[in-house]
């Protein structure tokens, strides 16, 4: 789960990536890159810069509001670039990255906020499908509760005035649009994270060991969320293990452009479950760290594309 009240972690790991030498190429020059490319995104400067660091050959250009790296990471050539904090941002620079590289795979690491109580902080999750929780309609307070038109229908218990409903979007290949709630990860990919988790070595958070966790529902909004009873809520609706604030409108672009898509994220945080204040400030950079890990472990596993 990304977040705002950590600018100064945010300030030095934007100088710490200004510093990388790269070629850059002039912000005019942005027409289509025809090399086969695996997208590799991260939400915010801390995450990313772990990921620049080791990137060869690497040269970049501006596109929009955006900086997009190419190179080598992993022996896989890449389009590395920030996503931006939050669902707007992360659905536009992943568009401009479709429209301008051939990108054969999306590839997502970072941190969120944990939801399934059993999972604990530094823990991987690589969700199964990701929705948008916050999609929907704030409906009307009544004598009898909360409630929607008569025309409109919730698939999922509402929390409060808040009910989660689907968003409308093209599908591949199609000219109208429809109704979808979850969008599904690429299964190839599923499976290349379930065989590299046996071989990546986590960064421990106190006691605990983490885990790599396969599977189930991710859940995203533009909302910081740091709050027990809708971490409860999400549990308890969603089935959702962790909850962030960019992977679900990924996904969402991934599949109106029919290109496959994964997401790595590490807990930062419990999302409002914690005993204390929120965790992220103490654990980000280790969430970071391990989200990665793992990522660059799918990344070199995965098929060189042919030009």
């Amino acid at each position: 789960m990304t977040q705002f009240p950590i600018a100064a972690a945010i300030s030095a790991a934007t100088n710490d990536a200004a510093d990388t030498a790269t070629r850059a190429i002039p912000a005019a020059a942005t027409a289509p890159d025809d090399h086969p490319r695996i997208a590799v995104i991260s939400a915010f400067a801390p995450e990313i810069a772990i990921l620049e660091a080791a990137i060869e050959g690497a040269e970049s250009r501006r596109i929009g509001p955006a900086t997009y790296i190419t190179g080598r990471l992993e022996g896989r050539e890449v389009v590395l670039f920030l996503s931006g904090i939050s669902m707007v941002n992360a659905a536009m620079t992943t568009q401009a990255a479709l429209d301008h590289f051939n990108v054969t795979s999306i590839l997502f690491s970072g941190i969120a906020g944990g939801v399934d109580p059993s999972l604990g902080i530094g823990d991987v999750v690589v969700a199964q499908r990701w929705g948008h929780y916050l999609e929907g309609a704030f409906a009307r307070e009544t004598e009898d509760g909360y409630a929607l038109p008569g025309w409109m229908g919730a698939p999922v218990a509402n929390f409060g005035m808040i009910h989660s409903r689907g968003v409308d979007v093209v599908p591949p290949g199609g000219t109208l649009p429809e109704s979808r709630f979850w969008f599904d990860s690429d299964p190839e990919l599923l499976e290349i994270a379930r065989a590299a988790a046996q071989g990546v070595e986590l960064q421990a958070c106190g006691a605990a060991t983490p885990q790599v966790v396969i599977g189930g529902n991710g859940v995203s909004g533009p909302v910081f969320m740091d709050n027990a009873g809708f971490r409860d809520h999400a549990f308890a609706c969603f089935e959702a293990r962790v909850l962030d604030m960019e992977s679900a409108s990924v996904a969402q672009v991934a599949y109106a452009n029919d290109v496959p898509f994964v997401a790595f994220r590490s807990l930062s945080d419990l999302a409002g479950g914690g005993d204390g204040e929120n965790e992220i400030a103490a654990f980000l950079s280790v969430a970071a760290e391990n989200s990665a890990r793992l990522m660059r472990a799918v990344l070199a596993r995965l098929p060189i594309p042919k030009a």
